[in-house]
């Protein structure tokens, strides 16, 4: 109980917390992105945002280092290295627009373009031709900004891995070694904006534990898998989420 008044927390919002995180880790395990995606929207109804982006990244970045071991390999570096660039650049774009525009406005113009391309998708389009270094600039540079305002950066960039046709293998392992070094990043910035204090790492101790488990069970869903069902997965998981985010934005 003592644990619980400490993190302000009840514990049958903490079991929820674990529940999220647990499911949050299996889609990062298996996709290679997605974890704040099914994460914040979830926990936001216990927690406000500025409390839990914090333990998300410090999550997020043990979620990746559970995942080198499978993922080393098939990093593509050159597609990490110029979306790296691009989402360097885009996130204090992002963070400007967050004052100037509304974050419902915002996420309704993200969630209905991810809604329409995943639906493209699913009917077979595909785009080889954007295979190049300056598209993932932009691309990156967009997911930067999306990231800036409303930490959905995975969204854009799953997108274009999977209209160029990238291998499932390369998707998952780049996605995850990309968002290690953004969530370094944003963790670096939460320390000298003093977002990170002693609640917020004491509230994530115990879900260190969990994050593991679920990149694990997503793991082996990955391997079970084959290319044609880790595009199908993916984009439902990319439909729900931006549902969700649709229905969020017009309520």
């Amino acid at each position: 109980m003592e644990y619980f008044e400490t993190i302000n927390l009840s514990a049958t919002n903490f079991l929820f917390f674990c529940i999220v995180i647990l499911l949050a880790s299996f889609v990062r395990g298996f996709s290679g992105f997605g974890f704040s995606a099914s994460s914040i929207s979830l926990l936001s109804f216990i927690l406000p945002p500025k409390e839990i982006v914090p333990i998300i990244l410090t999550l997020e970045i043990i979620a990746s280092f559970f995942m080198v071991p499978s993922i080393w390999k098939k990093i593509n570096w050159r597609f990490v290295f110029f979306l790296l660039i691009g989402v360097t650049i885009g996130t204090p774009f992002g963070v400007k627009l967050l004052s100037i525009l509304q974050t419902k406005t915002m996420h309704l113009i993200i969630s209905l373009t991810v809604l329409i391309f995943a639906f493209l998708l699913l009917r077979g389009y595909k785009n080889e031709k954007i295979n190049h270094n300056f598209s993932k600039f932009c691309v990156g540079t967009i997911a930067g900004t999306v990231n800036g305002f409303g930490t959905l950066a995975g969204l854009p960039i799953a997108l274009y891995f999977l209209i160029i046709a990238a291998e499932p293998a390369v998707i998952r392992a780049s996605l995850a070694a990309l968002f290690f070094f953004t969530d370094l990043y944003a963790m670096i910035l939460s320390y000298f904006n003093d977002i990170l204090d002693f609640k917020v790492l004491y509230r994530t101790l115990p879900l260190v534990f969990i994050v593991p488990i679920g990149v694990s069970l997503g793991t082996k869903l990955f391997k079970d898998s084959s290319k044609e069902n880790y595009k199908r997965y993916v984009l439902y998981f990319l439909i729900i989420v931006s549902i969700f985010g649709l229905i969020r934005s017009i309520f």
